[in-house]
């Protein structure tokens, strides 16, 4: 087992049900959390705010179940077997297909670094007009220090302050505008397609399920690990990752509605339509005073910042995962992973005229790779050979493959969409 995880493996380890014990256990998904709050949920959820009032808030709530059930299907894997998804891939699938894959998901997990390096130094123009190339090197440097130089536990505990200042900015900012509750609830609950609205729903629901973040937690999620020897252990382990992921996938739902309803709120209701972020930040000021404007550059670092450690993390763990090894970053091929994912995009930062059709480009890339990562992880966890005893029961199987067949077609269209 991983060196990486300090507490994996404890023998005769028994976890409890108290709450102290619960509350020890999040933080994993936290870490997927970060990825669908990254710059290009920002957008696309202002976008929606801004275009359609309350009346798109069901694809948050919609995305959100989906996300739930895929995330912690993955998770399944990495408990059950002790593999992430790489080095399952890598372990029973031959040796062509496993590279494909995991090729195609090191070129995703570049296109999401390139996006979360970008919102973080979108924010830095924002808050001290650094240009965007140097915002970019600034970020791209933290986030490498951070990684190269602390433990997972000491990361995790960064990632949940930063989600908790995200999550405490939107707080701020809603505390200031006037929101329609009632309308707001049904927004949430009502499916509904407004003329024009088609793009920003399959953005949005495109957006919120990204490959990194499935190889991601079936790592992670390991940090977490018992003994593997004692199926009642095993089941306390799966209800106590279901709980995490509960919890933090709710935190990211509650995080994306917020800037729905801040953007129907102030934009939608002033009949102003928003097409970038440097655009809303200085929209806000306006209308709802300058510190709300700060608060929203600041929250969108922090997001970047996050997004792009939990990217780099994610690319470790697939490249170190194609030599069958598990992320570990003391250990050559995750660092390779890590810094192959990270300076790619930087340089590629470097090349582009507009950031903002950086950031489409990117979503466009993921829409591409995302359905073969789905399908992997549904066709490993089915697997008797991989799961035993845990792999998905029928019922969970058609569930999942329709589910990745639902999102599939939604990063199809909205691929497509880019084009006509």
């Amino acid at each position: 087992m991983i060196d990486f995880f300090k507490n994996i493996d404890r023998k005769g380890y028994r976890p409890g049900y108290g709450a102290l014990e619960i509350f020890k256990y999040i933080g994993p998904g936290l870490l997927v959390t970060v990825g669908f709050i990254d710059p290009g949920n920002w957008a696309s959820n202002l976008a929606a705010g801004a275009g359609f009032g309350y009346t798109l808030l069901w694809m948050v709530t919609l995305s959100t179940i989906m996300l739930i059930i895929l995330q912690h299907n993955v998770a399944h894997l990495g408990i059950a077997t002790g593999l992430c998804l790489s080095e399952a891939a890598s372990i029973y699938l031959k040796p062509a297909y496993s590279r494909a894959i995991l090729g195609s998901a090191m070129l995703a997990s570049i296109s999401t670094s390139l996006a979360e390096i970008l919102g973080g130094a979108i924010a830095l123009e924002m808050l001290f007009d650094i240009p965007i190339r140097i915002g970019s090197l600034l970020v791209t440097l933290f986030v490498i220090i951070m990684l190269f130089t602390n433990t997972y536990s000491v990361i995790e505990k960064w990632i949940i302050a930063f989600v908790s200042v995200i999550g405490l900015s939107f707080l701020y900012e809603l505390s200031l505008a006037s929101i329609d509750w009632p309308e707001a609830v049904r927004g949430w609950v009502t499916p509904s397609f407004p003329d024009g609205s088609m793009i920003v729903v399959m953005s949005v629901l495109g957006a919120v399920v990204m490959p990194h973040n499935l190889f991601l937690h079936s790592e992670v999620i390991q940090s977490r690990q018992w003994n593997r020897e004692e199926d009642s252990v095993i089941k306390k382990q799966l209800r106590f990752e279901f709980l995490d992921t509960l919890f933090s996938m709710l935190i990211g739902w509650a995080i994306n509605s917020a800037m729905i309803l801040l953007a129907a709120a102030t934009f939608f209701k002033s009949g102003v339509e928003v097409t970038e972020l440097q655009q809303a930040n200085h929209l806000l000021a306006p209308l709802l005073g300058k510190h709300a404007a700060v608060v929203f550059a600041v929250a969108l670092l922090f997001a970047g910042v996050a997004s792009t450690i939990t990217s780099g993390m994610a690319a470790g763990t697939i490249f170190a995962g194609a030599y069958k090894e598990p992320y570990d970053i003391k250990d050559n091929h995750s660092r390779v992973g890590v810094i192959v994912s990270l300076i790619v995009a930087f340089v590629l930062i470097l090349l582009i005229s507009n950031p903002f059709q950086g950031l489409i480009i990117s979503q466009m890339l993921l829409s591409i790779q995302l359905p073969f990562t789905i399908f992997l992880q549904v066709y490993l966890t089915s697997s008797e050979k991989v799961m035993g005893k845990y792999k998905n029961k029928p019922s969970s199987r058609l569930l999942l493959y329709g589910i990745g067949a639902l999102v599939t077609v939604l990063n199809i269209a909205l691929f497509i969409s880019f084009f006509v």
